[in-house]
């Protein structure tokens, strides 16, 4: 696992090798003791549950960070260095 991003509290990571339970571009997402696997392309919780204010940060983040998102996938995916993405401000 690879930390991606962290901002009010939320710890963005990215895992390796990770297509199996969910086959499709995804992060894990946490705050506090919560939880949640979010789709990177359309931003459907696929798993967990984080608060509804701080699930609304992370969405925006997606949206504005989608294709460094989905740059750091391909390279996660193949077991590759991904890179740190700006947290939201």
């Amino acid at each position: 696992m690879a930390v991606i991003a962290m901002f009010y509290g939320i710890i963005i990571s990215m895992y390796y090798f990770d297509k199996r339970k969910h086959h499709m571009p995804h992060i894990h997402v946490r705050y506090q003791d919560q939880e949640a696997v979010v789709s990177i392309p359309d931003g459907e919780i696929l798993e967990g549950e984080i608060k509804p204010n701080k699930m609304k940060l992370v969405l925006a983040w997606v949206e504005i960070h989608k294709d460094e998102l989905m740059a750091d996938w391909e390279l996660a995916s193949q077991g590759d260095t991904i890179f740190k993405i700006d947290p939201l401000k």
